[in-house]
């Protein structure tokens, strides 16, 4: 299956599966689970903002950073720019915090709340390296909008 199909399903899937839920863990973990079991992605995963930092939240994959400061990494500069990063190479990425050596490279999307604030991140790392292009960016922003429609930040 086509890239931009697998996403068109994966998005359908990602609203059935927190449509109606009330529990915001929950949902995130299950989507989580659904992308990374899809895609076979390396670490794949949510940060959401609590206290001024990104804090670990539901996820898939090898342990992880618990928490990253606004700016830093990929993941803290996502935030602060308000803005999808792709990385084809996170040993070029200028401040890469590496939370596993295998990590090769990465794609991070926000995720706001209603008022428009950034609320927390999707990220996802794979051990390829230029593993996500723009056509992932564009298929997991679709899904972010579910998410934000769906789950209470």
């Amino acid at each position: 299956m086509e890239k931009n199909a697998t996403y068109q399903l994966l998005a359908k899937q990602v609203k059935s599966l927190i449509e109606g839920e009330n529990n915001p863990v929950g949902q995130l973990a299950n989507t989580a689970a659904l992308l990374h079991e899809t895609m076979v992605w390396w670490w794949t995963g949510f940060y959401l903002v609590k206290d001024d930092v990104l804090q670990l939240g539901p996820f898939q994959g090898p342990v992880a950073c618990y928490q990253i400061k606004c700016g830093r990494g990929v993941c803290g500069t996502a935030w602060q720019e308000d803005r999808t990063i792709v990385v084809p190479d996170v040993e070029q990425f200028p401040g890469h915090i590496a939370c596993s050596s295998l990590s090769r490279s990465e794609i991070v999307v926000p995720l706001h709340h209603q008022d428009g604030r950034v609320a927390g991140v999707l990220d996802i790392d794979s051990k390829e390296l230029a593993a996500f292009d723009e056509e992932d960016a564009r298929g997991l922003e679709g899904i972010a909008r579910i998410l934000e429609e769906c789950v209470l930040f």
